[in-house]
């Protein structure tokens, strides 16, 4: 089965053309993922006369950005304790204020571009469905408050009105959510950033990124010819810019592109990259569509609101219900392959695309006849410390972003306006926020990577299936 997603995308999306040769340009951006898209966009906006590029190896949005649950949302991977207890409480709260703003801020692109994306802001619930959950929920809730944020604590009554599972305790609500289409609001993008004259170049693979090797100085000299008016704003960004040497450069099997800045934006792809092995491990999140559902099914399960939906074992579930009627539900629970392995093959598991089936059964009986129209996956990137960062680094003129463990539609929009500021030198409050050049342990090498998160995914299921049964 395919994607969802991109059965139902608007209409065809004509290919785009590969690299035609070797190009000079001030940033080169590699990925045409929501990190990508969003950094080319928001850059362009700051400085009209910036030459950007997108390099792609499939199509925009082939990656997680177009296969992804569709929750724009304020979540952050890192809790706010270990966030505090690195840099800081005032450093957590920042950043987790700064997420929370992000979804409204996607939401007004989407507006002023007229992206076509089934945009609704429902707010997610967390169900509570043991003894087990609902402890777990009071606690997020208490700790939600105690660094100042909005997350409700819904009773039984409460929670059923919006959501009618079963075994239902409670739920945790927060506002701070609104469901997409995620391949709809990729497309709608690229054509933004397609109008504001970047090119994308698609079935363009990467065979290498190649730091530079320069010397900085002070002065508006360009790092080439022609670079002087666009690459101004960057070289004001460090007391002096790149100059007097190599910058950094892509090489595809289509030619070279040689850039001041070369942004990194591969997320779950990242490990096939030489020298990135280790950085960021590819884990599959899968996911399954039912066929559009009867206008009793939602009379009797609520989600009136579209609001998104998951509940609080430690095994992600997530869902939507789709502007179709449809639910749209995914999990994790696939296993990691060996040498963070990404193939087309992994995209399908049929014993977990049967425990999804099986999970949603068990929210919602009435579905146990419905058929599935669609199964699918594919690879998030997480980080060791499960710490998303972006970062610019001058000497080398490589930047990077990454690591948002599924939590990308909205976290990628606030890094392509953190990589934005680096790249032009403007400094903000997202250049101060705790992820920038935050720098992640390297995972394992072979096999005790593939050993630990398999047995580590393993273990976790095995206690969510302890704790639901816990007596009620």
């Amino acid at each position: 089965m395919t994607s969802l997603w991109s059965d139902t995308a608007a209409g065809a999306v004509a290919p785009r053309p590969p690299l035609p040769g070797d190009l000079d340009v001030d940033v080169a951006i590699v990925g045409a993922g929501y990190t990508g898209l969003w950094t080319a966009y928001y850059l362009r906006r700051a400085d009209p006369a910036l030459r950007i590029a997108i390099v792609e190896a499939e199509h925009a949005g082939f990656g997680a950005s177009g296969r992804n649950g569709g929750w724009c949302s304020g979540l952050l991977p890192t809790p706010l304790p270990q966030l505090a207890k690195l840099h800081g409480r005032e450093a957590a709260v920042a950043f987790q204020q700064a997420m929370i703003d992000t979804v409204d801020e996607v939401g007004r692109v989407v507006a002023a571009e007229g992206i076509d994306c089934h945009w609704d802001k429902g707010g997610t619930l967390g169900l509570a469905r043991s003894d087990a959950q609902w402890r777990g929920a009071r606690a997020e809730v208490e700790l939600a408050a105690s660094y100042g944020f909005e997350l409700r604590l819904l009773d039984r009554r409460e929670a059923l009105e919006r959501c009618g599972a079963t075994s239902v305790h409670g739920a945790t609500w927060s506002p701070h959510c609104a469901a997409v289409h995620p391949l709809r609001l990729v497309h709608g993008l690229a054509s933004a950033v397609e109008r504001l004259g970047v090119p994308i170049y698609e079935q363009t693979r990467v065979l290498e990124i190649m730091p530079g090797t320069a010397r900085t100085m002070t002065g508006s000299h360009g790092a080439g010819a022609g670079t002087q008016g666009a690459g101004a704003g960057m070289r004001g960004a460090g007391g002096g810019g790149v100059a007097g040497g190599h910058g950094a450069a892509v090489r595809t099997a289509h030619g070279t592109v040689r850039a001041e800045v070369v942004v990194r934006a591969t997320e779950g792809y990242t490990a096939g990259l030489p020298g990135h092995r280790r950085d960021v491990v590819p884990v599959y999140s899968l996911m399954i569509a039912t066929e559009p559902l009867p206008p009793s099914f939602w009379d009797t399960v609520g989600l009136a609101r579209r609001e998104t939906f998951t509940d609080h074992r430690r095994l992600v579930i997530y869902a939507q219900r789709t502007a179709d009627d449809r639910l749209a539900f995914g999990g994790r629970g696939a296993p990691y392959h060996y040498g963070s392995a990404v193939r087309p093959s992994f995209d399908s598991v049929p014993s977990v695309h049967l425990a999804l089936r099986n999970t949603l059964v068990d929210l919602f009986p009435v579905l146990a006849d419905t058929r599935l129209t669609h199964a699918w996956g594919g690879p998030l990137g997480i980080a060791r410390d499960w710490h998303p960062s972006v970062g610019l680094d001058r000497a080398t003129g490589l930047a990077r972003a990454g690591g948002y463990v599924g939590d990308g539609v909205a976290a990628t929009n606030l890094a392509g306006r953190t990589l934005a500021d680096l790249i032009t030198g403007t400094e903000s409050p997202l250049t101060a926020l705790p992820w920038v050049n935050h720098r992640s342990p390297r995972w394992e090498p072979e096999p005790l990577r593939w050993l630990g998160i398999n047995t580590a995914l393993r273990a976790v299921a095995a206690l969510d299936r302890w704790e639901g049964r816990a007596p009620s």
